[in-house]
């Protein structure tokens, strides 16, 4: 049960981001200049940002997998990605005011559909702190107001960068679009969820599955989420080995602990016996742990044999489930059932099985002939992305500044009345 004090500063918050959506009028100039700065600061801070996210990183060893303390950790390259992302969406078309579409009626009406900010956005999120930049800007230039909460582990990296990125705002006496929540509890989480339904208009949880499922129940604000990321790329019998072999080592090795990682490998039958002894010689290089299926393991005997639950397992580490397919249609089949509708990819020469595919995977993202690592707001061209969803109302993939904004109908009239 949360204390008077910290309730009272909570109710706060939430009057604060309100009354700050209702006023936004922040022109595209003046957000484009403070993103610009907000990149330069974050630059100039950098051996300050690095000394508070070591304090997060030592205590994080201790007790959490190497997975998590990947997501947790900044480098001089990860802060430098920040900067470069709020630079970029400083580029980008601002979507405010965008006439999505219009038309004039026989009765003389003039209709616009416009771009409009969704207004409070409450993003929950726990290991990365490049997240706390990114979302910043993403709702900056999208009009919205944020209030951010991260995860207890990652309070001194989310504070430091939130509070150079502050000075920014202050420096053109600017307040309230951004809020950083640093109590720990998870009674905070909850208390917003369930309280918060006349202030917040979105929520977006990122993190682990269970966080998600947690906020899911709680949450009476719209909530835009996806559980976790268990990617396929399907190796088609008319797949090019070299351009194969070189996909799933990035996509399971470049970075094996985010969501857009591959998690299981399809390989037709047809080249199964050829294929999957270079798959185990090249994943073998990087210690990756491969779990196959019957088939697989008759191929390659020295591996572990994957059970049922290693079909919808999301790793986020150096292992992958493998499983041969008969048909490009056991494939997609394989992908709807046991995958997230996340990211899925196939590897192949073969236009129509490419086409096929393409129709028949039911995810956000489906890829052809490219590592599911791609599966990224600034990869896409974005900037950045304030999360990834599965759902399929609204927003799908990677969410961009556009995702960030609903619409309203706007109508010129002359004194028309409804016959």
């Amino acid at each position: 049960m949360l204390d008077k004090k910290t309730r009272d500063y909570l109710s706060s918050i939430l009057e604060r981001a309100k009354k700050a959506s209702l006023k936004f009028n922040l022109n595209t100039e003046l957000k484009n200049n403070l993103l610009c700065k907000m990149s330069k600061i974050l630059l100039a801070n950098k051996e300050y940002l690095l000394k508070e996210n070591l304090k997060d990183v030592a205590k994080a060893k201790k007790f959490k997998s190497k997975s998590f303390v990947d997501r947790l950790r900044l480098t001089e390259k990860r802060i430098k990605e920040m900067a470069n992302s709020l630079q970029e969406i400083a580029l980008l078309k601002d979507p405010v005011g965008e006439v999505i579409s219009g038309w004039r009626r026989p009765n003389g009406l003039e209709i616009r559909k416009v771009r409009v900010p969704i207004g409070v956005i409450f993003i929950i999120y726990e290991a990365r702190p490049n997240v706390t930049s990114d979302c910043i800007g993403l709702c900056l230039k999208s009009s919205n107001v944020s209030i951010l909460r991260g995860g207890s582990l990652s309070l001194n990296s989310n504070r430091a960068i939130f509070k150079v990125l502050r000075q920014v705002l202050e420096s053109f006496k600017i307040k309230d679009l951004f809020f950083l929540i640093e109590e720990p509890s998870y009674e905070v989480v909850n208390y917003l969820l369930k309280k918060g339904s006349n202030f917040i208009d979105l929520v977006i949880p990122r993190g682990g599955e269970e966080l998600i499922k947690k906020v899911v129940s709680l949450s009476k604000i719209p909530v835009i989420k996806h559980y976790k990321g268990v990617c396929h790329i399907y190796v088609d019998e008319y797949a090019d080995f070299t351009k194969a072999l070189n996909i799933l080592v990035n996509a399971k090795v470049q970075r094996p602990s985010v969501c857009n990682a591959v998690e299981t490998i399809l390989v037709h039958k047809n080249i199964a016996q050829d294929f999957l002894p270079l798959l185990y010689k090249e994943f073998s290089k990087f210690s990756v742990e491969m779990r196959g299926c019957q088939e697989t393991c008759k191929i390659l005997p020295q591996i572990k044999r994957a059970t049922l639950k290693d079909w919808s397992t999301e790793y986020l580490d150096l292992i992958v489930s493998v499983k041969v397919v008969e048909t490009i249609e056991e494939a997609i089949g394989h992908i709807n059932i046991y995958g997230s509708a996340h990211t899925d990819s196939i590897i192949t020469q073969n236009v129509d099985n490419i086409n096929k595919f393409i129709r028949g995977v039911h995810s956000a993202c489906v890829f052809s002939n490219i590592s599911t690592r791609f599966s990224d707001g600034g990869q896409f061209g974005l900037g950045a992305e304030i999360g990834i969803s599965t759902d399929k109302l609204h927003a799908r993939g990677p969410m961009g500044l556009e995702e960030l904004t609903t619409y309203k109908w706007i109508v010129w009239g002359q004194g028309q009345v409804r016959q």
